[in-house]
């Protein structure tokens, strides 16, 4: 039997709740399979841990986690503590030294969800999004100058290498290769970034070559904004850089019909370091301990972990209990329009994973 050492860090606000359902779920999935189960270690680490001793995690945090198989991360972020605080002091802190460099987000509409784009009831809506995850907009280059006088200069720095974009890029082709439609979008805006965008276009185009049996083509993200929601069916594979990306998966949740549903993967995929699986919610403070967060977008997450993990029936598995379970509008969450609460949607797809015989 094969044992998986996850790091459990279930972070701030909702977070909490749906690791806990997520472990739950995952825990119950090993037993029903037979062939693998899980050890967590579980980590205090973010916003309340910052009110306590001044860091979002210990200064041999990663040290603890780096031997991990996988890290089950909840989410980042609290109203009283700066977000530039949170983010870089716990997630891009794994994210940027464990050099998970391809932050993957599938995204469909799910059985018994309703999209908000008219004449879209399912297949028209099936994409993957990679985003570039380690440098670009969020490599951390710049700083603040003359402080608080008039003068003041701030600046934020994009810094894209030959070697981080190539690599991003042939991850997506690779993707793009692996789906059924082989087709792939390489979001841009090198009308106006005329150098490092300008640079990515021509990699884009250098990389390509490698892949004869994928189609592609690039899209200003502008306009991307506009295909996304007008022409839907055209695309599958999305890639684009750590900003853009961040932005149109967002986007993309809410086309598909909420942000709860929605999962990532941080993924080093020359396995040096663990991979991180997140959904992309947030903390959402506004309802942390009310027992309606859609944990559906923790268990979508879990599945990729599964994947990645070398798992993939057990991953087909919860993602058809996951299914069976959004079907039904009784078990939607608020986010979903529906009144059901995170434990009735846990216990739901439970028990849908203990009567699966497929």
């Amino acid at each position: 039997m094969s044992q998986y050492n996850i790091a459990a860090i279930p972070g701030d606000g909702i977070g909490k709740e749906v690791i806990a359902a997520g472990i739950e779920v995952l825990d119950v999935l090993a037993e029903r399979d037979g062939g693998f189960r899980f050890s967590f270690e579980h980590f205090d680490w973010g916003s309340d841990y910052y009110k306590k001793n001044g860091v979002m995690m210990p200064e041999d945090g990663l040290g603890k986690i780096k031997d991990k198989d996988a890290i089950f991360f909840g989410a980042v972020g609290a109203p009283d503590v700066p977000d530039h605080i949170t983010l870089w002091g716990l997630r891009l802190a794994i994210c940027q030294p464990f050099d998970q460099y391809a932050n993957v987000r599938p995204t469909r509409v799910l059985p018994g969800i309703t999209s908000p784009l008219r004449n879209v009831s399912g297949p028209e809506l099936d994409w993957v999004i990679v985003r570039e995850n380690s440098e670009g907009e969020y490599a951390g280059v710049g700083g603040r100058v003359h402080r608080g006088l008039p003068e003041e200069v701030a600046t934020d720095v994009s810094i894209m290498t030959r070697a981080g974009v190539a690599r991003v890029i042939r991850f997506a082709f690779k993707l793009a290769q692996s789906r059924p439609r082989k087709l792939l979008t390489v979001v841009t805006k090198s009308n106006a970034q005329r150098h490092a965008m300008v640079m990515w276009d021509e990699i884009a185009a250098e990389v390509a070559q490698e892949f004869p049996d994928v189609t592609w083509d690039k899209m200003l993200v502008d306009a991307m904004t506009m295909r996304m929601t007008m022409k839907p069916q055209t695309l599958d594979t999305i890639v684009a850089t750590n900003l853009h990306a961040d932005i149109l998966s967002d986007l993309a949740a809410a086309l598909a019909g909420s942000l709860g549903i929605a999962p990532t993967a941080n993924i080093n995929p020359e396995r040096t370091f663990p991979s991180m699986f997140e959904p992309i919610h947030g903390s959402a403070f506004d309802i942390t301990g009310k027992g309606i967060a859609n944990p559906v977008g923790t268990f979508w997450t879990a599945c990729q972990m599964l994947e990645h993990l070398g798992e993939p029936r057990a991953a087909a598995r919860l993602m058809r209990a996951v299914e069976r379970v959004t079907a039904d509008p009784s078990l939607h969450t608020p986010d979903l329009g529906g009144k059901a609460t995170t434990r009735q949607v846990t216990d739901a797809v439970i028990a849908a994973i203990q009567g699966d015989n497929e």
